[in-house]
């Protein structure tokens, strides 16, 4: 160290430091620096995850709770909202443009009441993922974890959802005269590809409504196109019976329309195989793994840039 004096004043002058010269890059790895809020790697981010799968758990439900807290009838809503949904459109479809053909009533109500609940699952998942990140920026820009758990829990949410309108619906099934059988056991599978399904499709909805928040304002006349193409108020098949082959092909094969169908499938007596596309088993899969392992990677690569800007 030297010192110099000019007009008075004592100037001091430390030694070059060994750091001199390196750049922003170096001097991170030479002192273990890291980025902060820097996207970790794939598997690292998974087992961050998981690691907090207790909060997902409590924070989904916390969320059902919360839901309809402020309606006198409370979670009652939870399976009133789609009963309602059904019967309105049971007048409009089943009532008066006989959408029911094909099919005697026994039969039609449960598939109508099956469709609505099974296609919401996936509706609400949807619509809960467009605002999981842009909707709760205030947590994301507050704490530090792994974002992807919002977009899972508002879809586990869902889940949960579905399960308590699952019995409303089994009670339909038996009112309308199909009883319980092992094939009853295919709603297990069918509803968890389902539900891998809309947690990546949530997940890549996140991702465009954390930068486009007008997506969500867009996203219900996009459901509803899909709700329309899906069969869920009538029979692909039976509908389009006078339309090209290839027309009925791409709806019975979309995503909504293959689960809803194994569900109806194994919860009617009355639907039976006939009424599936080939490969529905395969199908389901392709679109759970398709969307699920996809919507995530997508997510995932957007991670250090949710919340800023």
């Amino acid at each position: 160290m030297s010192d110099t004096q000019q007009g008075g004043a004592v100037a001091t002058s430390a030694p070059p430091s060994v750091d001199d010269g390196l750049t922003p890059a170096a001097l991170a790895e030479k002192y273990g620096l890291s980025v902060s809020g820097a996207r970790p790697g794939l598997f690292e981010y998974v087992r961050e995850l998981w690691s907090r799968r207790h909060f997902i758990l409590a924070f989904s439900s916390a969320k059902l709770t919360a839901q309809y807290s402020q309606a006198k009838l409370g979670q009652v809503w939870q399976v009133a909202t789609p009963l309602l949904n059904a019967l309105v459109y049971y007048l409009i479809f089943g009532l008066i443009l006989d959408a029911g053909r094909g099919m005697t009533k026994d039969v039609y109500i449960p598939f109508l009441v099956t469709g609505i609940f099974v296609f919401t699952f996936t509706q609400s998942s949807v619509m809960a993922g467009v605002r999981a990140i842009s909707g709760n920026l205030g947590l994301v820009r507050a704490l530090h974890f792994p974002r992807a758990t919002l977009p899972i829990s508002f879809s586990l949410q869902q889940l949960q959802q579905l399960l308590f309108s699952m019995i409303v619906l089994v009670a339909i099934a038996i009112a309308f005269g199909s009883y319980p059988s092992p094939r009853w056991l295919l709603l297990l599978p069918a509803l968890f590809l389902q539900f891998v399904f809309n947690v990546g499709l949530a997940m890549i909805m996140a991702r465009m409504g954390s930068k486009t928040p007008d997506l969500a304002q867009l996203m219900p006349f996009v459901m509803r196109t899909w709700m329309y193409a899906s069969g869920v108020m009538f029979s692909i098949q039976t509908m389009l019976a006078d339309k090209p082959a290839w027309i009925a092909d791409i709806l019975m094969y979309n995503p909504a329309a293959i689960y809803m169908d194994l569900v109806r499938f194994a919860l009617i007596d009355g639907y039976g195989a006939e009424n599936l596309p080939a490969h529905v088993w395969m199908t389901a899969l392709g679109w759970a793994l398709v969307f699920g392992i996809g919507g995530f990677i997508y997510f995932w690569k957007a991670e250090e840039r949710y919340g800023r800007g």
